[in-house]
């Protein structure tokens, strides 16, 4: 039974400094991840690092973050969001500054160094996106679940607006060095925000009854990390894996999750370096230039929330809801590929911010995630997600870094990254159909045979 909404406005906003505290993170949580793309020229060009080699420093990332979501989720899952999601931030704190040091000692090489920092960096974060879906489904009824999901996912995008030309500045004006640890810094202050804020609603000393009876009317998880739900979890099973890798619908999703954030990654590693070394921008010019295409991805993010919101409230089919959004922004996205055919700066940020605009509107996957996710796995399901989401992150720096080495040009590389556009598209229409909440099935027992001879 659908759990009836609310029509009167709710009594407290407990909610929305825990949504404002997870947009926040992942904000910190982004720029951690983006460091090396701003400090990556002067970086290679002090400590002798080649194109093909930055590629692999920027997929290693990617490899750990992908081994960890699995474990990352199952450990949600078994000790509930806020013990395991603070361990991440402060371990992510710690990895962060840590590559402050790399070329200092000179008994450890630098590229295997840097390799294994940004290894443990990927490990640590691993818990951060399956555990914001998690706090969003504890905290937000039906009706505000979209726009929940849209605000901690569009921080993706206002991550390099608010710290792309920070870190550009204190890259020029300071050294590469001081960039990671500012970001350090920052972590370990979100960590003591997280620890202040967040907490599951049955627990909340500020929770009201009223706010925490609308949140349970309309349909939010409010006990998914109390202490008897916690010890009660189902062990992990292989036949409930199983299904959550094998369904078509999810497996649609999770290619065009694929195929959405390998775009992510193209902004989050290249692009800087794509605007010095292809457009010839300065590295404090480059920090400011990539603010643009992310405040632009950061209001599509926004608005597609909104408008998948809007159209489900005006009686569309949640399928419709959901998908019209993501086809559209898709399409949108696309002009990335007109970057190949013009000299002009100015006309490639605009091609630039009216793809990444796109991408943010497209970027639906973890409110249809919400949407598909079996009740009882929430943390794994949304781990597998982000897995195959994440997968992108190894290949497509390393793609990138083939492709700029043998061209010595960018447009290759735009393509590929066009091509996963249409790849994202033909997945939502063609294999996801009906989305709708997957049913886990119950092992099948083997029927025990009985002598029925006397």
């Amino acid at each position: 039974m659908t759990a009836a909404i609310p029509t009167q406005p709710a009594a407290g906003h407990v909610r929305y400094w825990v949504i404002g505290t997870l947009f926040l993170l992942t904000t910190i949580n982004y720029a951690s991840r983006a460091t090396l793309s701003i400090a990556g020229e002067p970086l290679s060009q002090e400590l002798g690092v080649s194109p093909l080699q930055m590629g692999y420093l920027f997929s290693a990332f990617a490899w750990s973050y992908v081994i960890g979501q699995i474990p990352g989720g199952a450990l949600l899952d078994r000790f509930g969001s806020k013990t395991v999601y603070l361990w991440s931030i402060v371990l992510w704190a710690v990895f962060t500054a840590a590559q402050a040091g790399v070329g200092s000692l000179t008994f450890l090489p630098v590229i295997g160094g840097l390799f294994v920092l940004r290894f443990l960096l990927g490990l640590a974060e691993a818990p951060s996106f399956p555990g914001n879906a998690r706090i969003v489904a504890n905290w937000f009824p039906n009706s505000e679940r979209i726009r929940s999901s849209a605000i901690f996912n569009s921080a993706q995008y206002f991550s390099l607006v608010i710290f792309g030309p920070l870190m550009g500045w204190l890259t020029q004006s300071y050294g590469w060095r001081v960039v990671f640890l500012v970001m350090g810094a920052l972590a370990l202050a979100g960590a003591g925000l997280f620890a202040c804020v967040i907490d599951a609603p049955t627990r909340h000393k500020h929770v009201s009854k009223a706010e925490f009876d609308y949140l349970q009317s309309g349909g939010a998880l409010v006990h998914l990390d109390d202490a008897v739900a916690t010890r009660n979890k189902p062990p992990f099973s292989w036949h409930t894996l199983s299904q959550l890798l094998t369904n078509r619908m999810l497996l649609g999703i999770y290619l065009g999750q694929y195929c959405i954030t390998a775009l992510t990654y193209f902004y989050t590693t290249w692009f800087p370096i794509y605007l010095v070394k292809a457009r010839g921008l300065t590295l404090m010019q480059a920090g400011f230039a990539a603010a643009g295409p992310a405040l632009c991805g950061w209001v599509g993010g926004i608005l597609g929330g909104l408008v998948s919101d809007l159209l489900l409230k005006r009686g569309k089919p949640l399928t419709v809801a959901r998908k019209l959004p993501i086809v559209l922004g898709l399409v949108i996205s696309g002009i990335i590929l007109a970057c190949n055919l013009t000299h002009s700066q100015a006309l490639v940020l605009t091609f630039m911010s009216i793809a990444f605009f796109g991408k943010g509107i497209a970027s639906l996957g973890w409110a249809v995630l919400s949407d598909v996710a079996p009740r009882e796995v929430t943390g794994l399901a949304g781990s597998i997600f982000n897995t195959f989401g994440n997968a992108s992150g190894i290949a497509t720096p390393l793609i990138i870094g083939y492709l700029v080495s043998a061209t010595q040009s960018f447009d290759a590389a735009l393509v590929f990254m066009f091509g996963h556009s249409i790849v994202a598209l033909l997945s939502f229409v063609i294999i996801v159909g009906p989305i709708k909440r997957l049913v886990l099935r119950a092992p099948e027992r083997p029927e025990i045979a009985t002598d029925r001879t006397h």
